[in-house]
Formats: C-alpha cells, structure tokens, sequence
C-alpha cells in the first residue's frame, strides 16, 4: 500500500532522535503518543484481566493464591462457596455494548459492571495467559501470536504450539489452577477435547482437570454439573472469535453467535447452586479491518529495510533487528531500533503508534518483565490505531491475510472487556 507520508503521532520520536536516555522522559512520551491515537494504555496490575481468577479465588475462600485478596479488593467480590468463570473469546466490553439487542440476559447484567483491559498485546495467547497466571506478558512470555524464538530466529506460535517448544520452560509463572490444587481446592476446566493437554492449556491453564465438551450447550450442562462437587468451575467458548474473524463483528453471522452465547448462559445462571457466583469475561474485542489501510511488509522496502523478523500480528508487531547469534551490542541494537522505528512512523503516520522495545517496557505496556522475556519482546513494538493492519505476507498464510475481524492492539474495542456477575 502506498499513501503519502504523514507526520508521526505526538510523543513520538523521529528517527534522528538522541539515545533513549537523552529525553526527559520516554514513558511520558510514549503515553502521549498512545492518548494521541486513541489508544489505552494497559492497566496491569489494576483492573486487569489478570486479577480475575485470583479475585474469583479469594472470594471463594482459598488461601495462598498470589495476590488473591489485593485482586479481590479491587474487583469487589462478594464471598461465595463455588463459583463458575465463563471466558467468551472475542466479546469486548464494547462489541457487546454496541451488539447488546442480540444479548439480552448479558445486556442486563452491563450497566454498572465494572470495565476490565486485556492487555497487550490483545490476543488470545497472551490474555488467557494472564487471566490463567494473574502476571502480565512480561512474566508468563506469551507476548504475541508469534514469538520470535530465541537462538533460532524461529516464528513460535503461541496458539498452535506446533513447533515443539515446550509450554512448562516456556511460561515458567504457577497457574491460579496450580495454587489453588496446592491449597486442596479442586478445580475443573470445561473446553473442547482437543485442547485437552494442548501447549496453549498447559502453558496457561495447567492444574486442572480437564473435561472435554463440543457445543455450548453441552459445555453449560457439563460446568453445572461440575458445580455440585467443585469449587471453581472454568469454562471457555470460542466461536464468537471465529465468527468474527471470518464476517466482522458487525456481521449478522456474529450476532447470531452471541444471541446463541446469550441464551446459553441466561440458561446456565438458572441453573447456579445455591451460593454459586457465576462470572462472564473475555480475552480481548476486536474491530473489523480497514481494507485501505492495509500495509505488506513484502511489498513496502520502507518496512522491510532492517528489520530481521517480523513476529506478532497485523495488530501488534514485534520487529527484531539482530540476527540468530549476530555480535551485536546494546548501542549498536538502539541505532538500528531507532532507524526502524522511523521508518515506520513516516510510513504509517497517524495508523500506528512505534516505539523501540525498550520504550515500550519503560511505558509498562508488558508490566514486569523477567529477564528470560526480554529477548521475546521486539527491537521495535507497534500498536495499530483505527481499523489499519500491517501484515508480511512472506510469512502469514493466505488465510490470515482474509480475516475480516481482528485484535491484538489498544484501541477501547479491543482491549476493554466485560466482567459480568450472577450471584445465586
């Protein structure tokens, strides 16, 4: 795509800027430049998507979850002697707001429910992978769909885990579900069989036993049926993401999917134990692309020029300016993150907002980060604004390249999620 050159965001640094630790203040920076194109910043350790099943753990009355109560507190959960977390994939806080006609059990539970952020990036991998360990990408390392890997240079997919890489030494957090099973509270996972055991449940979810179920109306009779002789009840839906991916979240095709999610839980709530707080939430939201604001790596040599490995998604980029094993040291990695970062900021103008990673660490967007995760997160880290997307087609499969809805960046509809409350 080619579009004539814009001025960058405010906050953000021209390619010819001094050395990160010349300017007064890069988070500050990077902050204005996020408010400037309409994105939030996350919101870890606030009300974050991470304090959820640390909340729900605490109000249940288990003891030696990590910041069990300081995430109660902040959630404001009333005591309960079992609770079931129902986890939509892909129904952001404003998606439902703006589709609430199709949601009418869930469209009564909104209005002054508190607003929760997913996180970035706003993708599956690494909020489930928060909502599982309650810590941000920075500690668990899921900080993409794909992760560059380090030493090998290798794309990992942090979805399909079809790479081999092993989920325990990947994500090195203990999971809510482990710290609960450690205090002697059982706790039951509800998903399709084939996630049973999968690098994405091991890596997020590990500790709980699992039980496979197709449908959605076979997931809620299983998770009530859980619910006599379980503490905490996990549930997870995804076909409101695939639906839209492929039609947009505009689309009568993802309307249908939430009448169908909506009906599904007002069944489920009826059908609570007395005692029993069930909890709807979401890993992200999502927006419909914008068609005309579509960049390919492969075809703009203004993208493509230094940069070794794009990983992450059309929404969320980590770009990496090194080579597997390259003898590079840290002054010489900053010029070519600064000279990339430029580039990309003249070529994409107002649709992005880009920073080196390590601006994007100081300005908190993966939290802490544990020196293993370092390596993990891009030379360069870019948030799409609006609708727009920046795909590499040398490396996304046709398929990708087609989706209709998607996530992964800051904007309120994708990072703002719903936190939804029944308490029977």
């Amino acid at each position: 795509m080619t579009e004539p050159s814009s001025s960058p965001p405010t906050g953000a640094t021209p390619a010819d800027a001094p050395a990160p630790d010349a300017r007064v203040d890069p988070a500050a920076e990077v902050g204005a430049a996020l408010s400037t194109a309409g994105l939030l910043a996350p919101a870890f350790p606030g009300r974050h998507l991470g304090a959820v099943l640390p909340a729900v753990a605490a109000a249940i009355g288990a003891r030696g979850v990590r910041g069990s109560a300081d995430a109660r507190g902040r959630l404001g959960l009333p005591g309960a002697r079992r609770a079931c977390v129902v986890l939509v994939d892909g129904l952001g806080r404003n998606n439902l707001s703006e589709r609430a006609g199709h949601a009418p059990f869930l469209r009564s539970l909104l209005q002054g429910s508190p607003a929760l952020r997913s996180g970035f990036p706003s993708t599956t991998a690494a909020s489930i992978a928060s909502f599982g360990t309650g810590t941000p990408p920075g500690r668990h390392g899921l900080v993409g769909y794909s992760v560059r890997v380090p030493g090998t240079g290798e794309l990992a997919n942090m979805v399909s885990w079809n790479d081999g890489a092993d989920p325990h030494a990947w994500q090195r957090e203990p999971t809510v579900f482990e710290q609960l099973g450690d205090a002697g509270i059982p706790v039951t996972s509800v998903g399709p069989a084939r996630f049973a055991g999968s690098g994405l449940t091991e890596a997020a979810l590990r500790g709980a036993r699992y039980v496979g179920a197709e449908s959605l109306p076979d997931r809620v009779d299983a998770a009530a049926s859980e619910l006599a002789g379980t503490s905490l009840v996990y549930l997870y839906w995804g076909d409101l993401d695939k639906a839209g991916h492929h039609h947009g979240w505009g689309s009568s095709q993802w309307g249908d999917e939430l009448s169908a999610v909506d009906s599904e839980l007002a069944r489920l709530a009826r059908s609570l134990p007395r005692g029993t707080s069930l909890y709807v939430t979401a890993d992200h939201g999502m927006v419909d692309v914008d068609p005309a604001r579509r960049w390919d790596v492969a075809g703009t040599p203004a993208l493509a020029e230094g940069v070794v490995v794009v990983a992450g998604e059309p929404r969320a980029l980590h770009l990496h300016v090194t080579q597997p094993g390259e003898d590079v040291g840290p002054d010489e990695v900053a010029v070519r993150a600064r000279g990339v970062a430029g580039r990309w900021r003249e070529t994409l103008g107002p649709s992005a907002v880009v920073v080196t990673g390590v601006d994007a660490i100081a300005a908190g967007w993966f939290g802490d980060v544990a020196e293993h995760v370092r390596p993990l997160i891009g030379d360069v880290v870019v948030a799409m604004a609006g609708r727009a997307t920046v795909v590499d087609s040398r490396t996304q499969s046709p398929g990708s390249l087609e989706l209709v809805g998607v996530h992964g960046s800051l904007t309120p509809h994708e990072v703002v999620v719903p936190f939804l409350a029944v308490h029977a």
